[in-house]
């Protein structure tokens, strides 16, 4: 069978998911996913040699597969659907009782199938933006890397699902009505967490300042300035804390 040779593009995603970025950066982001879509998941030879210096500007919007490449988490949604549709169409089509025979895909299937796609991946947006109770990973994850950094986002993205799916999504003892709110309270409260459990702390200098991003850094945590004689100045403690 021929490469499907499209996928569905959302303006208003785009658009909203670019905002901040310089029309170079936009351009190295769009010349990635063609990349993704035509060679799939991507090494860091290929994205170099591709847009350069650019990749660090962009490369919040990717993350890397068990392999080490990396990919766009959304267009390999869009094009899972894509081909589990496309695949359905083409099996419904087939003749029962009958020699299988499978067309040219660009000859006899492409219009037929674009058309129904619209429909279908209009219907899922409709369950999407009708039923927020609840979210994948990759939704919650593509949602808050657009609010906090890259690794965070994947850290908290996980403990969300996680949390809420063990709980039935529910906030207290009601069902949940939006996950995007609910997934912004739970940034703040991971802010304010990692920034300590007391508004009374000392102030620290900035060589100790510099000592705790070094820490987070190394160690990929998130502490604030309250925790920083517990991590910092402890003896033998970073064992204890550190269970990643």
């Amino acid at each position: 069978m021929a490469k499907d040779p499209a996928f569905l593009f959302y303006p208003g995603d785009y658009v909203s998911g670019t905002m901040g970025m310089t029309f170079e950066e936009k351009g190295a982001y769009m010349d990635l996913l063609m990349l993704q879509f035509n060679r799939g998941h991507m090494n860091t030879h290929m994205i170099q040699h591709t847009i350069g210096h650019l990749w660090e500007q962009v490369k919040c919007k990717f993350i890397q597969d068990d392999e080490g490449l990396w990919y766009n988490v959304r267009l390999d949604i869009e094009k899972d659907k894509r081909k589990t549709f496309t695949e359905s169409r083409r099996n419904n089509m087939k003749p029962k009782d009958k020699p299988s025979y499978e067309p040219p895909y660009e000859t006899h299937m492409q219009h037929h199938m674009d058309s129904h796609m619209e429909n279908v991946n209009e219907n899922i947006n409709k369950d999407i933006n009708t039923n927020k109770s609840k979210c994948s990973f990759e939704q919650a994850f593509e949602y808050m890397a657009n609010k906090i950094s890259l690794d965070l986002a994947k850290i908290e993205a996980e403990k969300f699902v996680n949390y809420y799916t063990s709980n039935g999504w529910k906030v207290g003892k009601n069902p949940m009505k939006s996950w995007t709110h609910a997934a912004n309270t739970w940034i703040i409260n991971s802010k304010q967490y990692a920034k300590g459990t007391t508004n009374n702390h000392r102030k620290l200098n900035k060589h100790e300042l510099e000592e705790l991003r070094n820490h987070n850094y190394i160690y990929s945590t998130s502490y604030g300035e309250g925790d920083f004689d517990r991590i910092c100045r402890g003896k033998n403690e970073e064992s204890k804390l550190y269970h990643i």
